[in-house]
């Protein structure tokens, strides 16, 4: 009896550790479908972004990782596109900065979309239009990566072709966003439409707002500090 008790205590440890390997697997091969799903929503986006959502073919994770993409594929076209399509001061150019100044607005337009359209019988919730937009920005990093190497490799006389594919990269990831957030709230076209502007709107005065409360929480700060140390000298 005391053999076989200790035999399956052996056992155990071994099941729940193929488990836990199993589990993994299965969340990665999850994760590198998702990210392949991407390319299916980028070239048919009206079922692309309905499955995203309501048959759970996309992740956080995937959505994380485009979003993380975007930013650097931003930061690397700052730093390494030739100076002949950009002058961008490489000396002064801090990374986390210029990565905080797209990754904020952009949550900030998530959250205004979200806030609007719960308004407004819009079915999305927040983690659903956070992952359509960041799904949305799978054009913008597969045409602007590349061409940050084949800048290096053009005259300027050849720089029409890189420009058109840079605005074709933006105009396809606007497209995207419209359909996206389409899909995720069950819209027409002409609310969706209307719901862009005001989710600009409203991300306009969540911006205001953010720097107003800092302002007033630096004065704040500032009187605090100046009133310590006037307590400080008349002690003194």
């Amino acid at each position: 009896m005391s053999i076989a008790r200790s035999a399956s205590k052996k056992a155990k440890p071994a099941k729940s550790a193929s488990s836990r390997s199993e589990s993994r697997k299965a969340w990665w091969n999850r994760y590198l479908a998702s990210l392949k799903y991407g390319l299916h929503v980028m070239t048919h986006p009206f079922d692309g972004f309905w499955d995203l959502i309501h048959e759970k073919r996309g992740t956080l994770a995937a959505a994380h990782t485009f979003l993380i993409l975007f930013l650097l594929t931003r930061v690397m076209k700052l730093m390494l596109t030739s100076f002949q399509f950009i002058s961008a001061p490489t000396q002064y150019i801090n990374v986390f900065e210029e990565m905080g100044s797209l990754a904020l607005p952009f949550i900030i337009l998530c959250l205004a979309n979200w806030a609007m359209t719960t308004l407004f019988d819009g079915k999305g919730r927040f983690k659903d239009i956070y992952m359509a937009m960041c799904y949305a920005l799978v054009p913008y990093i597969l045409i602007q990566l590349p061409m940050i190497f084949v800048s290096n490799m053009l005259t300027f006389e050849e720089g029409s072709f890189y420009s058109v594919l840079l605005s074709v990269s933006v105009i396809w990831c606007v497209f995207l966003v419209f359909i996206g957030l389409m899909e995720v709230h069950d819209y027409g076209p002409g609310k969706t439409f209307i719901f862009l502007i005001v989710t600009v709107l409203g991300a306009a005065v969540i911006i205001f707002l953010i720097l107003v409360f800092f302002s007033l929480l630096g004065d704040a700060a500032s009187y605090f500090i100046s009133m310590y140390r006037e307590i400080i000298f008349r002690l003194n």
